[in-house]
């Protein structure tokens, strides 16, 4: 067994969450509003995601990616109606900094499940894993314990890189008036319409 798998793994985890798109923005808000560990478990759903495709093309599943491939319209459609939903609901939201006991219990799971669906269902994230797959060498053989390893790699990589993000988001939180929770609410509402937006104008 070469552990070096479990390295690959982790890179490609860090490679595909590390680009700041709607979870990201998602991630940090939960960071300001509700604290380190609300942000975390929300970025732990699109680690998930991030896996569940990892694991597709590591074992070399070739009939679900090719199922995933003709779905790329309606995954395209419910994900853009999905971030508008959540950009209109941020964009409205109270720009109160609230205590992380607030991110605790359904909310979480809330988030948890939010993030999970918008990685789910961005076309973005299954051609981004290809993408890195093919740039850095590692193409595992179907099945077997090294796919398994490399399998790992990618969660533990795609959570690190949320842990970072959540806790140099937290750091912050201290210098957040409710006057620029405000205002960052409405930017990040703002940035996840546009998400949206372009996710439904290449529907």
């Amino acid at each position: 067994m070469d552990p070096s798998a479990f390295l690959r793994g982790a890179a490609i985890g860090l490679s595909i969450a590390a680009p700041i798109g709607p979870v990201g923005i998602l991630c940090i808000r939960k960071a300001l509003a509700d604290g380190r560990l609300a942000a975390f478990v929300a970025g732990l759903g699109a680690a998930l995601a991030d896996t569940l495709f990892g694991g597709v093309a590591a074992f070399g599943i070739g009939a679900v990616m090719e199922t995933i491939d003709g779905m790329m319209t309606p995954l395209k459609l419910v994900g853009g109606l999905f971030m508008l939903g959540l950009g209109v609901r941020t964009w409205r939201s109270a720009a109160v900094a609230v205590e992380a006991v607030a991110g605790k219990g359904p909310g979480m799971a809330r988030d948890f499940l939010s993030t999970f669906a918008i990685t789910l269902t961005n076309p973005g994230t299954i051609l981004g894993v290809a993408g890195v797959f093919a740039a850095l060498g590692a193409s595992a053989r179907p099945g077997g314990a090294q796919s398994a390893l490399l399998v790992a790699g990618i969660f533990c990589g795609s959570a690190l890189w949320w842990m970072i993000l959540a806790s140099t988001a937290a750091a912050a939180r201290s210098r957040f008036t409710p006057e620029r929770m405000r205002r960052f609410n409405h930017l990040s509402g703002g940035l996840l319409v546009v998400f949206g937006l372009v996710a439904l104008a290449w529907w």
